[in-house]
């Protein structure tokens, strides 16, 4: 690699802050679930937005091109460099100030390399909330949650990452910052080109701050776990918490009997939750800013109704916030239990709420015919329509086995969830893991113009590369 680009990038970020030695890179270079590596050229990790811009304007002149990451906690390959060693990884993990806070206007604005837990804390500290929570959020970065649009356990209150978002400040690939750092809730002043770097996985900006969006911080979060014999009663649940207690309802997660025995198997100080195995539970959540006994009244009374209608078998109401969180613990340790069994076929999709019994149901049928004895892991956010569907070896079998099989079983699945208008990716986004998958479902003029948006703001290709895109 061109030495001169080597010493410019040293007198642009410092030495301690940039690597072209590969034993370092390790960490930046591997995914969260050791499936996937590359091999970067260099690791470099600036501090400012103009450090970010120099860097990209000197790799611009270079031709060297460029991977943002934030805490390297995607799924499908987004933050890696790919193999051929002529890529740099750009990491955020530095610009990890929270540059203000507006109480009164429940607006923070934050650097890229916040982590999504800091930002959690600091909104508490305030007496608000920064609603967007998932599993990852010890390890996983502001720019990152916005690069991928990412939704978690509360998005059919309050959204995905792009709704609780107000403005960005971005590096062109011009090497340019674009300040967008407005806190503003409504601005109709052109293009919205804010959400034109939401969710596009570093393919056409660098994000390096945002303004993010504050909620009030309820008065009591209330959760229960309950039993249900099928996902159709699942859904019937949904609707019947919905109609009673409206907006109150956080969350709503439909979880598999599989996921279940997997959590208490590989993490034994999280025993299977019911006195009797069920096919679904779900783990629901309501955040009340009334009172606590407001919010516990109302989740009794929709339990009564649940039991009444037979919507449910067995119902868990904790008796404290320490017995609520080892339900959510349970519901966090899914993907950690996935790691401790072994590797699987993974599906991150959507669909309409109303279709997803059926769904299971199909899917079921097409991955017995495809690989008799696998098991499927199904689980994930049914209140906003999002299910995580895997796909594991039989048990005593091989986990390689079920690899013999995956283009199969991803297709097949596809096809299902296409044949339902749903989407085959739902918070994940499609890195370099589905890039064949988005072109096959979707539409020409959809390809078309993704395809032009990409050359009007990165006609060099200079931003991750491979990704979203083919070329």
């Amino acid at each position: 690699m061109n030495l001169i680009w080597q010493s410019e990038l040293r007198q642009l970020v410092g030495d301690a802050y940039v690597s072209f030695n590969p034993s370092e890179h390790e960490r930046y270079v591997t995914d969260w679930f050791g499936r996937e590596a590359g091999v970067a050229v260099a690791v470099v990790r600036p501090r400012s937005a103009q450090e970010v811009a120099a860097v990209v304007a000197c790799c611009h002149r270079h031709g060297v091109s460029i991977v943002p990451q934030g805490g390297n906690t995607g799924l499908v390959g987004g933050a890696l460099p790919d193999a051929s060693g002529r890529q740099c990884v750009l990491s955020l993990e530095r610009m990890n100030t929270i540059r203000s806070i507006d109480a009164a206007g429940k607006v923070m604005t934050v650097e890229a390399g916040v982590l999504l837990a800091q930002v959690q804390a600091a909104a508490s500290c305030e007496g608000l909330e920064f609603p967007l929570s998932m599993g990852s959020e010890g390890s996983c970065t502001i720019g990152g949650v916005l690069s991928t649009n990412a939704g978690g356990t509360a998005v059919l209150r309050y959204g995905n990452a792009r709704a609780l978002c107000l403005g960005l400040e971005v590096v062109t690939a011009e090497g340019e910052i674009l300040n967008g750092l407005r806190q503003l809730r409504k601005d109709n002043t052109g293009y919205d080109l804010r959400d034109l770097f939401i969710g596009a996985e570093g393919t056409l900006g660098i994000i390096t701050a945002a303004v993010l969006s504050m909620v009030p911080a309820p008065k009591a979060k209330l959760s229960a776990f309950v039993a249900l014999e099928s996902a159709e009663k699942a859904v019937a649940l949904l609707d019947l918490v919905q109609a009673e207690v409206g907006p109150l309802l956080t969350a709503f997660e439909l979880i598999s009997n599989t996921c279940l025995k997997l959590v208490a198997q590989y993490f034994p100080n999280m025993a299977y939750p019911f006195a009797q195995s069920t096919p679904y539970a779900v783990l629901l959540e309501l955040s009340d800013h009334e009172s606590e006994e407001h919010a516990l009244t109302s989740i009794e009374r929709v339990m009564e109704r649940a039991i009444e209608r037979g919507l449910v078998t067995d119902v868990l109401l904790p008796q404290s916030l320490a017995q609520s969180k080892k339900f959510w613990n349970i519901r966090e340790h899914i993907p950690l239990s996935q790691v401790q069994d072994g590797k699987n076929v993974k599906h991150d999709i959507s669909l309409p709420i109303s279709k997803i019994p059926l769904f299971l149901a199909q899917a079921e049928r097409l991955i017995a015919s495809l690989h008799p004895g696998a098991r499927m892991i199904a689980f994930g956010h049914l209140g906003d329509g999002n299910l995580h569907f895997n796909v594991a070896a039989p048990l005593g079998q091989p986990v390689e086995t079920i690899f013999q099989n995956k283009a199969a079983i991803t297709d097949a699945i596809n096809e299902l969830v296409a044949s339902l208008n749903g989407s085959i990716s739902a918070e994940h986004g499609i890195g370099k893991m589905k890039v064949q998958d988005l072109a096959r479902f979707k539409s020409d003029v959809e390809m078309r113009l993704f395809r032009q948006i990409k050359q009007a703001l990165d006609p060099q290709c200079i931003f991750n590369p491979g990704k979203i895109l083919s070329h």
